[in-house]
């Protein structure tokens, strides 16, 4: 098989991409399994993924780097009952030295069993003009240093919505991506209309070299960015009178924003998906408010299930209290919101299965 992996800190637009990717293989013939990762279960991503042609497995309690033997049983089921000949894994956008603790393991241990592509890693262009400007990117101090280490373990570093940016832009930020970080290959895409996807794939599924060198990164550092971001999955059962779905997960997302932003608050990423009656939307926050947008359409009906995905700058308990009040203030007194699941933590500290501190050739041989 055939692995990509595409990192990239959160809201980069990773599973987007997958979803397109999954899309475009399938329609070349091959058959692709998609493997999501996050630190609790009831992920919208891996919600959003199961509607594509594709097998799709959730690795969740634990990042890939941290629960290796859960990747490796994921990409064996997705090889036994999918028969996959591609599989596209997202790890947690928290992490990073993902090339020493995921990659080099596989390529040492797994290599009669997978093949290793490139090792992706995207960025959001607001956060990282701000990253390249000396700036944190809207993050904490060390979540940003996380977002720093991925891009610096890119072998493609890929810009992400490309739609949002001029010509001029796209030319200027592509040259200063290039010269901060000469050993990566620099693409532009934008996965919602289609653009550099291909260019992408080609790269990844080519000859291209993967894993070119190991970043530095210490875990101190790593651990106190990770632990700064309260996480929250949360699932509802929504029952009431017949209702916008889309407007409530636009209003919800509005109100958390408000809230996020006047309390200081940085956001990593919220995302809320709703489906009904077959239908769905999704709704990201990236950012401040001004960072919302939501996607697809759903029939006003009296019944839905909603899934929510925060990270935030803040204790679990301070996320927790507003994620409750504003669902609560958004659903009015005539919607019930049944909770079928709810996980509020802050990540632990990062302790890797493996941790290779060599590049690994192919058939597992150490490079000189």
């Amino acid at each position: 098989m055939k692995l990509i992996l595409i990192g990239g800190f959160l809201g980069a637009g990773k599973t987007t991409l997958m979803a397109e990717a999954a899309r475009r293989l399938a329609a070349k013939g091959e058959r692709v399994g998609l493997i999501t990762n996050d630190q609790a279960p009831e992920l919208v991503d891996t919600a959003l993924l199961s509607r594509e042609k594709a097998g799709v497995e959730e690795v969740s309690g634990s990042c890939f780097c941290c629960d290796f033997p859960g990747l490796l049983a994921a990409m064996a089921k997705l090889r036994t009952e999918a028969q996959a000949d591609v599989l596209v894994a997202e790890p947690v956008g928290s992490c990073t030295d993902l090339s020493a603790t995921i990659l080099q393991p596989l390529k040492d241990l797994s290599a009669r069993e997978v093949s290793v592509a490139p090792l992706s890693v995207l960025a959001d262009p607001a956060r990282l003009s701000d990253i390249l400007d000396g700036g944190h990117g809207g993050l904490h101090p060390s979540a940003a240093y996380i977002f720093r280490k991925q891009l610096e373990e890119a072998d493609i570093l890929v810009v992400t919505k490309a739609d949002r940016l001029s010509g001029e832009e796209i030319d200027a930020l592509q040259a200063r991506v290039a010269r901060a970080y000469p050993l990566a290959t620099v693409r532009i895409m934008s996965a919602q209309t289609g653009a550099g996807v291909d260019d992408w794939l080609d790269d990844v599924l080519g000859s291209l070299e993967s894993d070119r060198h190991i970043a530095e990164v210490d875990y101190d550092v790593y651990a106190e960015g990770e632990a700064a971001l309260g996480w929250l999955n949360a699932t509802f059962r929504l029952h009431g009178p017949e209702t916008d779905w889309v407007g409530l997960v636009r209003r919800l997302l509005a109100a958390l924003g408000d809230r996020f932003d006047a309390a200081g608050m940085r956001v990593g990423h919220v995302k809320a998906m709703v489906e009904a009656a077959g239908d769905f939307a999704v709704g990201n926050l990236t950012g401040r408010v001004d960072t919302l947008s939501v996607r697809g359409s759903v029939k006003p009906t009296a019944h839905a299930r909603l899934t929510l995905n925060a990270r935030v700058e803040t204790s679990p308990e301070a996320l927790e209290g507003i994620v409750r009040e504003e669902l609560a203030n958004v659903a009015g007194g005539g919607l019930e919101a049944t909770p079928l699941a709810w996980r509020c933590l802050s990540p632990g500290r990062p302790e890797p299965t493996h941790r290779y501190d060599r590049l690994v050739g192919a058939g597992g041989i150490p490079k000189a």
